[in-house]
C-alpha cells in the first residue's frame, strides 16, 4: 500500500467514475458541499468525462475527438480530483481503495460515497476477438478506428495483391443496437467519401458488413422502423446479416454462425472489426460490500440510495447510471430497471444529489426517480436517421435534426456544446475532412529515425511480417 496523495482532511463526498452520470452528480453537489464545509472527490482513470452519443460523429469525421469530451478540472473546479481506479469499496470502513497507473495503492476514507463508474464493453470468449477487434466506448477508440479506416483505404489503393487489397477494404460491425447501427452508418459514409478522392481505388472495392445475433436490429424503435433502417442501409450496400453471430476471429478471419441452425455462416477476411454488441456494469461494483444483482449491477433503490439487501437502505452509499440497477418506476423498463443510456443517468445524477444533499443536510425533500423516456433518435450520417421522440415517428432529414439537436442539448458544459457547433458549421462550408492522423501508436518512430534506431513496425507490418 503506497503513501495516501495529499486530500482534503474534510469529509468526503466519494464520487466513483467521472463519466456523465459522475461529472452531473459532481457539478450539483461540489458548491453545496464546499459550503457546507465539505469536499467532492471524483476519482475516475482519465482526466476527462467522454460523450459516448457522439463517438460515431468522430469516426465519421464530424466532430474533432477533443470536442467530444469534458475536462473535468476546467469545468469542476470545487471538486477534489483523483486520476486511479477504485479497486475495492469497503464501506463498512467507510474506505475505497485507488489504484493509480503504476500500480501502486491507497485508501480514500469517505463520509458518502456514490457509485457512478458506469459501464463497460461486454465481449464474448471468442477467439481472435481481442486481437482483431476494437470497441466503440472511448475517445480513443473512436479517433483509432476513423484513423485505421482512412489508412486502410490508402493503403489499399497502393496494393497489387487481390487478396490483401479486399481484406483492407473489408469492414465489419458486430452489434446492430443504436451503437451499431450509427456507427456502421458513419463508417459508410466516411469510407465512401474518402474512396470519391482516390482515383486508383472505385466504391465497389469497399464492402461493409454489419453481423447481428437477433432477427431484428435497433431494440429502441418499432419493428418497422426497424425493417426500414435494413432496407436503408442495403441501399448503401452494407451487407446486413441478421441471425448471424461471429464465432472466431483469429488472424482476422472473420467466421460466422447462423443463430438459427447453428450451421456455417461463412467466412472471410477483414483487416477492420468493431464491437458494439453491448454493454456490462463496470467490474468494480463487484469489488464492493455492497449488494449486487445477478447482471452485475449495484442495487439501488427509487431514492438512488444502495440498498442493505433487506428491505432498507445503507447510510452514506448512493448510486445511479449504469453500474446500477435503477427501479423504473414507469414501469417501461425492460426487467423493471432503468435502460443504460445518457438520457436517464444525467437526470438520475441531478435526483441523487438533491436527495444527498436532503439525507446530509436537511436540504429539502427525499424524492423517488421517476421518468418517462422521451423515445430515441439515431443519426446516419448527415440528413439521415430514425427515432421515435415522444412516441412520433420519425425518419430522414428529421430524425437527423432532432438526434443532432437533442444530442448538442445534452452535451455537458456550454463550451463543449460551442465547439462542436462550430464545428458542424465548419464541415457545412468546407466539407468533411477525410485527413488521417498517422502513426499515433508509435508517435517517436521520426525521431528514432533521425537518432540512427529501428522504427517500430505498426499493426499491419506486423502481421504481414508474421504471414511471411
Amino acid at each position: 500500500m503506497a503513501l495516501t496523495p495529499q486530500l482534503s482532511p474534510k469529509p468526503r463526498v466519494l464520487i466513483v467514475g467521472g463519466g456523465y452520470a459522475g461529472l452531473y452528480v459532481a457539478k450539483n453537489l461540489e458548491k453545496q458541499v464546499k459550503a457546507r464545509g465539505g469536499v467532492v472527490t471524483i476519482v475516475d482513470p482519465l482526466p476527462y468525462m467522454t460523450y459516448q452519443p457522439f463517438l460515431p460523429e468522430v469516426v465519421g469525421g464530424h466532430i474533432e475527438p477533443r470536442h467530444a469530451v469534458v475536462d473535468r478540472r476546467t469545468h469542476l473546479k470545487a471538486s477534489e480530483h483523483v486520476i486511479g481506479k477504485v479497486v475495492k469499496v469497503e464501506h463498512a470502513r467507510k474506505t475505497a481503495t485507488v489504484q493509480t497507473e503504476d500500480g501502486s495503492e491507497f485508501e480514500i476514507p469517505y463520509q458518502d460515497i456514490v457509485m457512478t463508474a458506469g459501464a463497460t464493453t461486454r465481449t464474448f470468449p471468442i477467439p481472435g476477438l481481442a486481437e482483431a477487434g476494437i470497441g466503440l466506448k472511448a475517445i480513443e477508440e473512436a479517433e483509432a478506428l476513423r484513423n485505421q479506416i482512412l489508412e486502410r483505404i490508402e493503403a489499399a489503393s497502393t496494393m497489387t495483391d487481390v487478396e490483401e487489397k479486399r481484406r483492407a477494404l473489408t469492414f465489419v460491425v458486430v452489434g446492430g443496437g443504436f451503437a451499431g447501427i450509427e456507427t456502421i452508418a458513419e463508417m459508410e459514409d466516411i469510407i465512401r467519401a474518402t474512396i470519391a478522392k482516390n482515383p486508383r481505388l472505385a466504391q465497389s472495392d469497399a464492402r461493409i458488413v454489419l453481423v447481428e445475433a437477433m432477427g431484428r436490429i435497433m431494440p429502441e424503435v418499432s419493428e418497422d422502423q426497424a425493417l426500414g433502417v435494413v432496407d436503408h442501409l442495403k441501399t448503401r450496400g452494407i451487407e446486413v446479416l441478421l441471425n448471424t453471430s461471429l464465432s472466431s476471429a483469429e488472424d482476422n478471419l472473420m467466421k460466422l454462425i447462423n443463430m438459427q441452425d447453428k450451421s456455417d455462416a461463412g467466412e472471410f477476411y477483414a483487416d477492420t472489426l468493431v464491437w458494439t454488441a453491448g454493454v456490462a456494469a463496470n467490474g468494480v461494483a463487484k469489488k464492493t460490500d455492497f449488494p449486487v444483482e445477478e447482471r452485475g449491477r449495484i442495487e439501488v433503490t427509487p431514492t438512488l440510495q444502495v440498498s442493505d439487501g433487506d428491505g432498507g437502505v445503507l447510510e452514506g452509499a448512493w448510486g445511479c447510471g449504469d453500474v446500477c440497477a435503477v427501479p423504473d418506476l414507469t414501469g417501461a423498463g425492460p426487467g423493471g430497471f432503468c435502460v443504460p443510456n445518457a438520457q436517464h443517468a444525467g437526470r438520475q445524477a441531478k435526483r441523487l444529489a438533491a436527495n444527498l444533499l436532503a439525507v446530509r443536510f436537511g436540504a429539502g425533500p427525499v424524492e423517488e426517480y421517476v421518468h418517462k423516456s422521451l423515445g430515441a433518435v439515431a443519426g446516419f450520417g448527415v440528413g439521415k436517421g430514425v427515432g421515435n421522440p415522444l412516441g412520433v415517428k420519425i425518419s430522414g432529414l428529421p430524425a437527423w435534426l432532432a438526434h443532432r439537436g437533442y444530442h448538442v442539448m445534452a452535451m455537458p458544459m456550454f463550451e463543449r456544446k460551442a465547439r462542436i457547433f462550430t464545428g458542424w458549421l465548419n464541415e457545412l462550408v468546407w466539407g468533411r475532412d477525410t485527413t488521417a492522423v498517422e502513426n499515433l501508436d508509435r508517435p517517436h518512430n521520426a525521431f528514432l529515425e533521425a537518432a540512427g534506431g529501428t522504427p517500430q513496425v505498426g499493426r499491419f507490418e506486423s502481421k504481414k511480417a508474421l504471414a511471411k
